[in-house]
């Protein structure tokens, strides 16, 4: 069918492999087109083509630099079981917590992207399977480079031939190799853009950033607890409980406020870095009172309360405690401020927009 499409319509190529993967494919042919924008869909139809122009209209304006199908954003209609929902959330939850992604749907087969950033990123790139595309959104991501979401109409092919658990296990192999190479500094990734800030201060958050700081949040707050009730223990048979308790609290949220600063809500750098511990200090102090307060109740009731029931109450008001650490961090600490803006002359806005659009006007 594809050779007799290319027989039959001008501009239509042909290009066969020998090895499979949908990485290695996009990849070889990416590699050598001579087009400016560069896309693919997957073969079954599921989404529907009236989404292309949405996609690619922007990479021609020069407006962003990836393009995107999505399944899960306001506006998408999707028609799937069950089983391949949670599989797909569940998946980008997790490139969420372990790689900081904050597009919503990595593996809706709808994508674009320049040319001139294609060549710049698939020489990082890896993988030949399934994981290649989330691979190169997350390099882009890394890299500064705006990426537009398109909800798209997507309807389950019922006849799919990917193999879900395979894919699976190999897209995780994929993102602890990614992980991996950019903890280590092994995969280093050239700044192409600008990153436009997540829910700028004053700014209404994009629609999806407040589910995934929280789940981010919760993410280093379970760690966060988990640490805090051992250092407690461990403190414990040689300190008072309110003693114990404030110094395991101070330790923990130190770092707490470190680690959330960077993850969940992706400030990288130093600046600002010690305003933020002092801000995040009290929240310490929010925290320290509210559990406090609930030992304090516990000893009034109880004058030589087991260990177990001290660790449940302090559990308890930690969970309060975190609500409300929270809602500090993302409306003071971490809040961004917007940055000034420049008065410019009217004549320049000009020019920047005409330049802005050399790719529109050849076509």
């Amino acid at each position: 069918m594809a050779r007799a499409l290319a027989t039959e319509l001008d501009g239509v190529q042909t290009v066969h492999l020998e090895q499979p993967g949908r990485g290695r494919a996009l990849r070889s042919v990416w590699w050598v087109s001579s087009a400016d924008v560069l896309a693919y869909m997957d073969v079954d139809l599921s989404t529907d083509l009236n989404a292309l122009l949405p996609l690619v209209a922007p990479l021609l304006s020069g407006h962003s630099d990836l393009a995107i199908g999505t399944r899960l954003a306001r506006g998408a209609r999707v028609v799937r079981g069950p089983r391949r929902e949670l599989i797909s959330r569940c998946y980008n939850a997790i490139l969420h917590a372990t790689l900081g992604a904050s597009f919503s749907d990595a593996q809706c087969g709808f994508k674009a992207i320049r040319a001139d950033k294609a060549r710049r990123l698939l020489p990082l790139t890896r993988d030949t399977g399934w994981f290649f595309d989330s691979e190169l959104l997350v390099l882009a991501e890394r890299a500064g480079l705006r990426i537009h979401e398109v909800p798209v109409d997507w309807v389950d092919d019922p006849d799919s031939r990917v193999k879900v658990a395979a894919t699976a296990v190999a897209d995780l192999r994929g993102i602890a190799r990614l992980r991996w190479g950019l903890a280590r500094g092994t995969i280093r990734v050239p700044r192409l853009g600008t990153p436009v800030p997540p829910g700028g201060a004053d700014q209404p958050a994009r629609p999806g950033a407040l589910h995934r700081q929280l789940a981010r949040f919760l993410t280093v707050g379970v760690a966060s607890t988990i640490a805090y009730v051992l250092l407690y223990l461990g403190l414990r048979t040689a300190l008072s409980a309110q003693l114990a308790n404030a110094i395991s609290l101070l330790a923990t949220a130190v770092l707490n406020t470190a680690v959330n600063r960077r993850f969940t809500f992706g400030i990288r750098g130093r600046p600002d870095r010690a305003r933020h511990q002092a801000q995040g200090l009290l929240a310490f102090g929010a925290g320290l009172a509210l559990t406090s307060a609930a030992l304090a109740a516990l000893h009034a009731v109880a004058a030589h309360p087991a260990r177990a029931v001290e660790v449940t109450v302090l559990i308890l008001a930690s969970l309060l405690a975190t609500v409300l650490r929270f809602v500090i961090y993302r409306h003071w600490v971490f809040r961004r401020r917007a940055p000034a803006t420049e008065t410019v002359p009217r004549a320049v806005h000009a020019s920047a927009t005409v330049l802005s659009f050399p790719q529109s006007t050849r076509q």
